[in-house]
């Protein structure tokens, strides 16, 4: 049985920069901690944690040490809190992210209604709505535009979203006589991981999506994957895979999120290699 690795996959910039802030900070003498996780990757979490580096709610959880603001970003009251606190903090958000939330902000300062792409219970949504000073509507997609929307709008993209829903809401606006200013904010690492995806998808029998199961980028990359090859199946650890998923097959895929590091492809791509 073949294997064949996406072209794009794994780790991104953004993710093994804030990796490289906080093993920065460990080596320090102070302790650090994470408002919510840094990654939506639970291996990597908790092997952060066995080296001591805490996971907490907000800055209230905490009062010493080091904050480390997560790759999603944070709303902008949990940095006033920090420095009212008088704790020490990195910003270890993705620039990606920091360029959507400063798009928020701008947008809501021109005095436009901010539509933000994505999903609403994600950190990093929160976090762009918050910086919309309270201007932002969230949709997951077209179908969920309010009926009373009226312009002006800017919109704005969860950064691991996928390009068709942008197109799907400003088709959609529009139909409705409105004029939406757009400002694509999909990263550029999560278009590569998906492109590469749905190209590999088409050419292999089955696939395997390496990733958190919380992770946003690495869902939709599944997503993308099942729709052009339904063997496709998203597992966080090699342990996960089962034999029988390969019955018959000659070539299968394996790509991962955004938040993968290359270790766990490579275990992946072991075990499959193995059977």
């Amino acid at each position: 049985m073949k294997v064949v690795r996406a072209e794009h996959a794994g780790v991104c910039y953004g993710v093994e920069r804030a990796l490289d802030m906080v093993r920065d900070a460990m080596d320090g003498d102070e302790d650090v901690f994470t408002i919510g996780p840094l990654i939506h990757n639970p291996r990597v979490v908790a092997q952060l944690k066995d080296h001591g580096v805490e996971s907490i709610e907000g800055p209230a959880d905490v009062d010493h040490g080091i904050v480390v603001l997560r790759t999603h970003g944070v709303e902008p009251s949990v940095v006033e809190e920090l420095d009212e606190r008088g704790l020490s903090s990195i910003d270890a958000t993705c620039p990606h992210v920091s360029r959507a939330q400063k798009a928020a902000a701008d947008f809501a300062a021109q005095g436009m209604t901010v539509l933000v792409i994505g999903r609403a219970s994600h950190p990093e949504v929160r976090g762009i709505c918050a910086h919309a000073a309270g201007s932002a509507v969230v949709v997951a997609d077209a179908s969920e535009i309010p009926a009373d929307i009226a312009g002006p709008v800017g919109i704005v993209v969860q950064t691991t979203e996928n390009k068709s829903k942008l197109d799907e809401v400003v088709a959609d606006l529009r139909g409705r006589g409105i004029e939406p200013v757009v400002k694509n904010t999909i990263c550029s690492a999560t278009r590569k991981r998906q492109d590469a995806a749905a190209d590999l998808a088409d050419k292999v029998d089955a696939l395997v999506v390496i990733g958190g199961k919380n992770s946003s980028n690495t869902t939709h990359l599944f997503e993308i994957c099942r729709a052009h090859c339904s063997r496709s199946y998203h597992i966080e650890t090699e342990d996960e895979i089962d034999p029988t998923w390969f019955d018959g097959v000659e070539a299968v895929g394996v790509t991962a999120g955004a938040s993968t590091p290359d270790e766990q492809i490579e275990a992946v791509v072991a075990r499959i290699e193995s059977l």
